[in-house]
């Protein structure tokens, strides 16, 4: 009996890994604009999507309105009015900037609500830039508030007869100074969002900041009504230059733009330090 055997052909020589090139190199994510853009979109779908906060988000604005100009419209005028300006002219202005203060609280609590829910820890893990969150949120709250001062001026003009004496263009002018405000201070309160981390430390902080700087300004009556060392407080108190600024442009007055460096300048520094130290909090491990 025979036994075939059968040859078993060489093994072929093993192919060597292709060098290293453009296409093997590691995905390093999107770039920062794209990451910005998509997360300012999800903050907008959470917004819309949400019948409740939609809901008080615009109406509170209106609210205020309403209730500053029905509620003091009717007390007497000091000397220290402009000429000629009545009270809805001279508070509109500052329910602008009080709508911007308010909306810039929401800045912060979003992103507790994010440090909350784990989507920061899920962020975390992706090559996502630590900053591109809290822009995208300060951007979100931005649209929010450009879209309620919109709301409470058509209000203004079609219930309650606001005809702003500087004209449509300088009342712009106004609403956008106002929406820029809300950027601004919005990282003032996104940086305490990321060192205090809890909604209740957040809104105690906003109701002990922000009440005591409204009321202690040129936002509902002249400086010089105030008593005098309320006038103290209102001349280093950032949101008077704010306030002045938006109503010296709504009403038309000489010396806006001089007015509206110093609110600029301020503006501008909260905005550095609240983003250095908003990063810097983000960073902190959860």
């Amino acid at each position: 009996m025979t036994t075939q055997s059968t040859a078993t052909p060489n093994p072929a020589p093993p192919v060597p890994d292709p060098a290293p090139g453009p296409a093997a190199a590691a995905w390093s994510g999107s770039s920062t604009a794209t990451q910005i853009r998509v997360l300012t979109g999800r903050s907008l779908r959470a917004l819309v999507t949400d019948p409740g906060v939609l809901a008080f988000g615009l109406f509170q604005p209106v609210i205020i309105l309403f209730i500053l100009t029905q509620v003091f419209t009717g007390m007497g005028k000091s000397a220290h009015f402009p000429e000629g300006v009545g009270y809805l002219d001279f508070v509109m202005p500052a329910v602008l900037v009080d709508n911007a203060v308010q909306s810039a609280v929401q800045s912060g609590i979003g992103v507790v609500d994010d440090l909350k829910n784990g989507m920061v820890a899920r962020l975390r893990s992706l090559p996502i830039h630590p900053a591109s969150l809290l822009i995208a949120r300060s951007l979100a709250n931005l649209v929010r508030a450009a879209v309620q001062i919109t709301i409470v001026i058509v209000l203004a003009v079609t219930v309650l007869g606001y005809s702003p004496r500087g004209g449509a263009g300088r009342l712009l002018a106004s609403a956008g100074l106002a929406v820029f405000i809300t950027w601004t201070l919005g990282w003032a309160f996104i940086a305490a969002a990321t060192w205090l981390r809890r909604a209740e430390p957040m809104q105690n902080l906003a109701v002990i900041a922000l009440l005591p700087l409204m009321f202690a300004s040129s936002a509902y009556i002249p400086v010089a009504d105030l008593p005098e060392w309320l006038r103290v407080v209102a001349a280093v108190n950032p949101l008077t230059y704010a306030i002045d600024t938006a109503r010296a442009l709504a009403l038309g007055l000489p010396g806006a733009g001089a007015a509206a460096l110093p609110a600029v300048l301020i503006s501008a520094g909260v905005t550095a330090v609240g983003g250095v130290l908003a990063v810097a909090g983000y960073r902190r491990p959860l």
